[in-house]
């Protein structure tokens, strides 16, 4: 600061639309055509000439195609004479623009934009693929609900197409209600979260195992060696459907366990397939803070495996007791059941000091369903019907990374992360 210079405030500074009024003049100039290094440079290094203040800017390149957009206040200072009025600034940007080829249009108003509206929310759209028609009516569904689409990005282009509509002018709840009704019908998975600083805090995710981690029912595997697969798997079956009472089936499967000897663990451990994308998707969290975590009605003897394997934060399941070298056909300690599943991702965010609001929970059964509606965001996973309906959001895709959209993580980002040295 100069020795003529006031000092400087110690309050927060004027906002822009303070400084310049609703009603100062402002131009919108919007460029367009081929995209190539430096045009952004070039258009303000022109509009420099008349000493105007830049208001906002959004640039967006699709397919080598540049859409380019300034509003600036208009040119007040100087005269006709000394080049400096409106015209002339429009003058030279269309020639600028057409000394490269691109195309410029530049409409006069007023002030900034308009406010966004009250209830902001990202609504992410994931297709395997996403057809125009699917796209038509997300967008269709969002107007209903009295909601503007403020700005459209894509997070990814595989495993699938993901794309992000920043929403305002509606409820997030209502938003959510009303899109969840319409995905389902036209086979497409979206999400709906609050916008807002949260977005990007710190947060735990909580995942079931069996059918959503990996690929597996280990209690199936562990039948396998014991020639029982087939009983056991009827009965898995109807648990996850909810038709029977957790804890009773749990005790009914692995009591045909019994006599098997514990060196099946570690064939039962070797023969255990991650989801694809489980990797992809706990490393990135990891990477950016996130603390992440397993629950499962299976057993501690495979999932304090995937914890050291993995480097999750925590892990809770069931554990098969073992006399003599010899699995008993029982349990022991208390059940990780459907409301067990519930207290843990509670007692998860608690030690890892989040709020419920910032956990996500990850299950595809009827035993996952009080987690998932614990957590402030619960997906479910290629689940069943009940699940589905239930939860705050569906994934239907085969790819567990596909989650890291939902929190807007884009591809780019994961592969950036992917370059960079632990």
């Amino acid at each position: 600061m100069s020795a003529s210079q006031p000092p400087q405030s110690s309050s927060s500074p004027e906002p822009p639309e303070a400084r310049q009024g609703t009603d100062t003049p402002t131009l919108l100039v919007k460029i367009f055509g081929k995209d190539r290094p430096g045009i952004t440079a070039g258009l303000f290094d022109t509009l420099a000439a008349y000493a105007v203040d830049v208001v906002d800017i959004e640039q967006v390149v699709t397919r080598g195609r540049i859409v380019l957009c300034a509003l600036v206040t208009a040119p007040t200072g100087g005269s006709a004479a000394a080049g400096t009025t409106e015209g002339d600034l429009r003058a030279t940007v269309h020639s600028w623009a057409e000394s490269l080829k691109l195309q410029a249009e530049i409409i006069s108003g007023t002030g900034d934009n308009r406010p966004r509206g009250y209830g902001r929310s990202h609504v992410t759209v994931l297709g395997h693929p996403l057809t125009a028609e699917s796209t038509a009516a997300i967008a269709a569904t969002i107007t209903s609900t009295g909601g503007n689409i403020d700005r459209i990005f894509r997070l990814a282009k595989y495993p699938v197409t993901a794309v992000e509509f920043a929403v305002s002018g509606t409820a997030t709840a209502d938003l959510r209600t009303a899109l969840a009704t319409e995905a389902a019908g036209i086979g497409v998975d979206v999400a709906v979260v609050s916008a807002g600083l949260s977005r990007r805090a710190q947060r735990l995710v909580v995942m079931d195992v069996d059918s959503t981690l990996i690929q597996d029912e280990v209690i199936e595997l562990f039948a396998a060696h014991a020639g029982c697969e087939d009983k056991v798997a009827e009965v898995t079956a109807q648990a996850m459907r909810g038709e029977l009472d957790f804890e009773q089936s749990l005790h009914a499967r692995v009591a045909l366990l019994a006599g098997l000897d514990v060196s099946v663990v570690d064939k039962v451990r070797a023969e255990v397939r991650l989801t694809p994308g489980a990797r992809t998707l706990i490393r990135t969290l990891k990477r950016l803070g996130y603390q992440v975590g397993v629950v499962s009605g299976g057993f501690t003897q495979v999932t304090d495996d995937l914890k050291e394997r993995l480097g999750l934060d925590f892990a809770s399941a069931n554990t098969l007791e073992v006399v003599d070298g010899k699995l008993t056909g029982r349990v022991v300690g208390d059940v990780v059941d459907r409301a067990g599943k519930a207290r843990l991702l509670r007692s998860f965010a608690e030690q890892a000091g989040v709020p419920l609001a910032q956990t996500v929970a990850i299950g595809d059964g009827a035993n996952d369903l009080d987690m998932l509606n614990t957590a402030g965001l619960g997906v479910a996973f290629n689940a069943k019907p009940v699940v589905r309906e239930a939860a705050h959001t569906a994934v239907n895709v085969p790819f567990l990374d596909t989650v890291l959209y939902l929190l807007g993580i884009t591809r780019e980002e994961v592969e950036a992360a992917d370059g960079l040295v632990d």
